[in-house]
């Protein structure tokens, strides 16, 4: 694919002649000679990449940098500068540069940057794509808050790669749809998808679903059976509350890691699998290593990346989006047509401080729209702990 890219650069010469090469080479190009005629660009959105130099006859381009890294962390913006030094270089890409070119500008190297420019494009793109298609109730991930911002951020930067991912986050908070979104959005999207959640199965029965094992194995193995890890082969495992997993059953998971081979319970030879492996937790698992309850080096193996989920009261402004998704996907279940939530009752949900994050509000907008009777959910319709929160706070404030 190609793009759309906005130079941004006060000499004219310099400016038309990366335009004119830059448009050789198949780009749509847009120029700003000063800050004001980019910020015009950008409202129009003519600008899929941002070429930026650094000083501007009406600013500093950094300050431009760190506008649109906060506003607009979606769009790849590439420094270009003549006073170029590694303290400005580092100081650019903490403000959220996607690189960092010194002038004379080097074809060969402003193309490689493009490159990269593009491939973080087309997966922005891949996943506003799978969010247009996800269904309403899976939609949580999504937000406008700035941790929400920040956490799509780095998801399109690990989802394509292989690492392995350690999700992070209180329960309820939505890791789960975090893990099925970085498969979706992965170079493996079209391999299979197994779930795990750790915490329903004993040792043994949990062994015996992640490798399989052999007929005779123990009593009632009949027949032959693939394990999760086999079943995966090509695609993603998510191990979910993997913390409560035990240290014997823990060494069998870092052997796989490491040697990406698995032996059925039972069987003497070794599998050869290619899986890339999500795991999740809602306990703080470099705690639980410090007191001997998981093993460190799984840990480190887990940790490559790790993405941490926030708090639904850490992002109230979500809430009445999120509060939306839920009443469009209940109107199909309960054949209703509630429009929105009353707004003394949108206050309430904002301000309340949801212990069970988005599971509980869920479940707190499904039991209101049971009791509403007319187009927008009221206060009073949602669950009675919640309202008599509420009327304390209220009374406390009066």
């Amino acid at each position: 694919m190609k793009a759309t890219v906005l130079i941004v650069e006060d000499d004219d010469t310099a400016r038309e002649f990366l335009g004119g090469l830059l448009r050789g080479d198949g780009y749509d190009v847009h120029e700003a000679p000063t800050m004001a005629d980019a910020d015009k660009c950008i409202a129009r959105g003519e600008a899929d990449i941002i070429l930026l130099d650094v000083e501007l006859p009406d600013g500093y381009g950094p300050d431009l940098l760190v506008r649109l890294h906060r506003d607009l962390p979606q769009l790849p913006v590439i420094m270009v500068t003549g006073y170029g030094d590694i303290e400005m270089a580092v100081q650019a890409m903490n403000s959220g540069a996607h690189d960092f070119l010194t002038k004379p500008v080097k074809m060969a190297r402003l193309k490689q940057s493009l490159d990269r420019a593009l491939e973080s494009l087309a997966l922005r793109r891949e996943l506003e794509y799978v969010r247009s298609r996800r269904d309403p109730l899976q939609s949580f991930i999504f937000g406008e808050t700035a941790a929400m911002k920040k956490l799509m951020s780095e998801l399109t930067v690990v989802a394509p790669a292989n690492a392995t991912v350690l999700l992070t986050g209180e329960s309820g908070t939505g890791k789960e749809v975090m893990a099925n979104t970085i498969h979706q959005i992965s170079k493996r999207a079209k391999g299979p998808w197994r779930v795990v959640n750790c915490a329903n199965f004993t040792d043994h029965l949990l062994e015996s679903e992640l490798f399989g094992y052999e007929a005779g194995a123990f009593t009632g193995a009949a027949k032959k059976k693939d394990g999760l890890f086999l079943q995966a082969d090509g695609g993603t495992l998510f191990l979910d509350e993997i913390s409560t997993m035990k240290p014997e059953l823990q060494a069998k998971i870092l052997r796989v890691l490491e040697e990406r081979a698995v032996r059925r319970l039972g069987g003497t030879s070794e599998i050869k699998v290619d899986v890339r492996i999500v795991a999740a937790t809602n306990r703080e698992l470099a705690e639980m290593v410090s007191a001997g309850l998981f093993r460190e080096d799984l840990y480190h193996r887990l940790n490559v990346v790790q993405l941490k989920l926030p708090a639904l009261r850490d992002r109230a402004e979500d809430i009445p989006a999120l509060a939306g998704f839920f009443i469009k996907h209940f109107n199909g279940e309960m054949g209703k047509r509630i429009t929105g939530v009353e707004p003394d009752a949108t206050a309430m949900l904002r301000a309340y401080h949801w212990p069970g994050n988005i599971r509980q509000l869920r479940n707190a907008v499904e039991r209101a729209m049971l009791f509403a009777t007319g187009d927008e959910l009221e206060a009073g319709h949602f669950p009675p702990e919640i309202v008599e929160w509420w009327q304390k706070s209220v009374a406390q404030s009066a």
